[in-house]
């Protein structure tokens, strides 16, 4: 977590295209943040609901506190694994609590997944009914086939070395600034450490994402073409493993509470969605694709819009 998270967090930013997704237009980006929105505001009010019937969900403290769960989830339905992680290590759960939240989370993001498949099925049924208008979407699935054609090559060793250096380079920094900044906000400024700026960790994450991100603006994001985001996405994958590692499948049977919270909470994310999705006449693909980029994450949000094309 400490070297593989942040490598991959600086791959998997790399290739961000500002340009291109200003040139998807408005809708595209109102669903996305929608349903981000609708992960924000679902958590409190699904645990507040859920209260009613299971009383000793809240009011605990300590490692067992359900919101620190919580956290770890909601790290996942807006950032996927990799923010999952952060937030498990920023909140610190109790592992029995962090296993049930991941059970809940592959349940329950799985069961909607499978309701976007199907939606996908009949998108133009969707699109009638939100009056929308498609046509934005063709011209979607040519600008991302003429992109990948644009920078797709054969990864050599030494693009395979560069992803590398960059990946840990921009780690290393991201240790360097943690191991001072985080020790001088707990001695100069410890009413920051509320907001976790006095953990090292936190500021290792702040300096991989802002590295990745900074780098989408040069020439380092044609390593996408050699498969940046691939090895990034090989690094989260065996930081999931070690994970899962920790799972208890049992967990979630002695607490059902968990599994009433996480139906609730994507209930309200669907709601939200829906709402705006008719409000603003958007296309089910941004309603869909929107929101498994959130509730799926960067793994699972292709499988939904390859659904629709």
């Amino acid at each position: 977590k400490y070297f593989l998270l942040p490598a991959c967090l600086v791959l998997l930013t790399l290739s961000i295209d500002i340009k291109a997704i200003a040139g998807l237009g408005s809708k595209a980006i109102i669903m996305f943040l929608t349903g981000t929105v609708g992960v924000i505001i679902g958590g409190p009010i699904a645990l507040l609901i859920v209260s009613v019937v299971w009383p000793e969900l809240i009011g605990v403290s300590g490692p067992d506190a359900v919101w620190r769960g919580m956290a770890a989830l909601a790290g996942s339905w807006i950032g996927g694994g990799a923010n999952q992680t952060a937030m498990y290590e920023i909140f610190e759960p109790s592992d029995t609590l962090f296993s049930a939240m991941i059970t809940v989370d592959i349940i329950v993001a799985n069961i909607w997944m499978a309701f976007l498949l199907y939606g996908a099925g009949i998108s133009d049924k969707v699109d009638k009914w939100f009056k929308a208008d498609s046509s934005a979407i063709e011209a979607l699935k040519k600008s991302v086939a003429d992109y990948q054609a644009s920078i797709a090559k054969v990864a050599t060793l030494v693009d395979l070395t560069k992803i590398a250096a960059i990946a840990f380079v921009i780690t290393a920094i991201g240790h360097l600034v943690g191991d001072s900044v985080g020790p001088w906000v707990s001695e100069n400024a410890p009413m920051l450490s509320r907001l976790s700026f006095n953990s090292s960790f936190f500021w290792i994450i702040v300096v991989a994402t802002l590295g990745g991100f900074a780098l989408s603006f040069t020439k380092a994001r044609e390593l996408e073409g050699a498969g940046a985001s691939k090895i990034g996405s090989l690094f989260l994958y065996i930081l999931v493993m070690t994970i899962g590692m920790k799972m208890d499948l049992g967990a979630f049977t002695e607490v059902p509470g968990f599994f009433a919270i996480g139906f609730v909470w994507i209930i309200i994310h669907v709601i939200v969605l829906l709402g705006v999705g008719k409000l603003i006449r958007a296309p089910f693909f941004f309603t869909a694709v929107g929101s498994q980029a959130n509730v799926g994450g960067a793994a699972s949000a292709p499988i939904v819009a390859s659904a629709f094309s």
